[in-house]
């Protein structure tokens, strides 16, 4: 019986998504190291014992085949008991070479010879219809999984108390935890594969050899049947037969890899020794490899492994992509909450200092009247949660005005129109945004029971735009134009829209617009404002 490839891959846990950490410790106390060999030899002593009283049977039956393969199966568990003397040896403890990753990778091999040998046995004492052997054989069984399991249980250190794992002897780094393998891709650890093809036989005699290797495995007769079973469970890969009648192993090849679903599963052809032109058709197409006819089993078993870790791998990058992609949205969804999009896409497209000279914007300020007075007679939570309903409704009606917001300061809320994007229509839009509002503060208030009002200045001109900051940048506004702008909304009276001459005239065909003579500015003097109405 030949044996099978060692699989080094510290073993999964799904529930926890973690692997096992292998090695562990190297140093650790004798007394650790004690229980470890105690615990280790315990179903190997259970193994060998059986095996040992079942060769006695076995000579005494006269049975040839089942005498053969005890032997085997007791060679290979005295296999496992000189390994693990080895590797535990007093001097290699007493010098702190105790390597376990080493350690494991030995025994798993002629522990999965052990249980080879154990299940071709099994069949044997089943077809003569040997029930103690049988009782014995599922005794060793037991005892072999047990150990199997030890080997691979994720809390081993902490079961012996070995500490934190540690760096391997020989390495500079500790460990690097391995990520979480992708769920779809893990219907069971060693995966779950297909097998199709139309002669019984060979289908019914893979499948068995692919149960025996560890793998969940099941068979269709053709493509057609292959596609449906694919559509109604998950599996990590298909043995994929080129002839057969129905649906060959081409066009079977072709449908898989042009479905956005199924393409991800990797396809292993079956193939005969004269059949290399089509494989290399099939490899063409998107096969993953080939297996030729007859089996070999080794080969059928890394080609198969391999092809698992390909797609694990490809499952876990897609994951990795995904992943990113989520965040990238998230990270361009923060971005545009701080920034214009014409601005965020600027500055992803490499542009490291933008200012900008605009020739012509309108830029809106409103402020709620008496805030301060209003907050002193609420509590904290009150007063911010108010604040937020009336300013979350204010960027609903950004998004369709045709203006940006540009920042909040307290409870003052700036908006600019024509900025980034030139549009010569920005005094008209800025308009449409300060009677919005207002009917948005007069349903607040009915809501809320309260009789809270805006002020609102507006004034039109040229002004310098760009981002401010490294850090925790901002795209401000400056100029003369922002400057006047807050003076008419600090200047203007409560529940009044408050412009300048220079937005009325660029208002006056379109809204309702009152003089209200001259207003005093700060620093600028006199200026002629307007009361903005409504739209006529």
């Amino acid at each position: 019986m030949s044996e099978e490839v060692q699989d080094d891959t510290p073993p999964f846990d799904p529930e926890t998504h973690t692997r096992a950490l292998w090695p562990l410790p190297v140093g650790v106390d004798e007394e650790a190291l004690k229980r470890l060999r105690h615990d280790l030899r315990t179903p190997l002593n259970q193994i060998i014992g059986y095996t040992e009283m079942l060769i006695e049977t076995a000579a005494e039956g006269g049975s040839t085949t089942l005498a053969e393969d005890l032997q085997r199966l007791h060679a290979a568990s005295s296999q496992i008991l000189a390994i693990l003397n080895e590797g535990l040896a007093q001097w290699k403890v007493e010098t702190g070479k105790v390597d376990l990753i080493a350690l494991r990778r030995s025994l798993l091999g002629p522990l999965n010879s052990v249980l080879g040998y154990r299940d071709l046995c099994e069949e044997t004492a089943r077809s003569l219809d040997l029930t103690e052997t049988i009782s014995d054989l599922e005794k060793i069984g037991f005892a072999s999984r047990n150990l199997r399991k030890m080997l691979e249980q994720e809390s081993f250190a902490e079961r012996y108390h070995l500490g934190t794992p540690v760096t391997p002897l020989g390495s500079s780094s500790p460990p690097v935890p391995v990520p979480p393998r992708n769920p779809s891709a893990l219907n069971n650890i060693v995966g779950h594969i297909l097998v199709v093809d139309d002669e019984p036989l060979n289908r019914e005699m893979l499948v068995r050899r692919l149960k025996r290797m560890g793998f969940t495995a099941s068979g269709a007769e053709n493509g057609l049947v292959a596609l449906e079973v694919i559509t109604q469970e998950s599996f990590d890969l298909v043995l994929l037969d080129i002839l057969m009648p129905v649906l060959d192993g081409f066009r079977t090849l072709e449908r898989l890899k042009a479905d956005e679903k199924l393409r991800h599963i990797p396809v292993i052809m079956l193939t005969a020794l004269d059949e290399v032109s089509s494989t290399v058709r099939c490899i063409e197409a998107g096969a993953e490899d080939y297996v030729p006819k007859p089996f070999n089993p080794i080969i059928l078993r890394a080609r198969i492994g391999a092809s698992l870790e390909k797609k694990r791998l490809r499952d876990q990058e897609r994951a990795y992509l995904a992943e990113i992609q989520a965040e990238r949205t998230k990270s361009e969804r923060l971005l545009l909450n701080v920034l214009p999009k014409a601005i965020a896409d600027r500055l992803k497209g490499g542009e490291e200092t933008i200012v900008d000279a605009v020739p012509a914007a309108t830029v809106l300020f409103a402020d709620i009247v008496g805030f301060t007075r209003i907050a002193a007679d609420l509590v904290p939570a009150k007063t911010v949660a108010l604040l937020n309903e009336i300013f979350s409704e204010f960027d609903l009606l950004v998004e369709g005005m045709g203006v940006e917001k540009i920042k909040t300061i307290g409870d003052s809320y700036m908006v600019v129109g024509g900025v980034p994007l030139p549009n010569p229509d920005h005094a008209i839009c800025c308009a449409d945004m300060a009677l919005a509002m207002q009917d948005v503060m007069a349903n607040f208030n009915k809501r809320n029971h309260s009789h809270w009002q805006i002020r609102i200045g507006m004034h039109s001109g040229p002004l310098v735009a760009g981002i401010i900051g490294s850090k925790k940048f901002a795209y401000d506004l400056w100029g003369d134009t922002v400057n006047i702008a807050s003076r008419l909304e600090s200047h203007g009276a409560a529940g009044v829209i408050q412009v300048s001459q220079a937005t009325s005239d660029l208002l006056s065909g379109h809204f309702i617009l009152q003089p209200r003579g001259p207003v005093e500015l700060k620093n600028r003097g006199e200026m002629m404002a307007y009361q903005l109405v409504s739209r006529k």
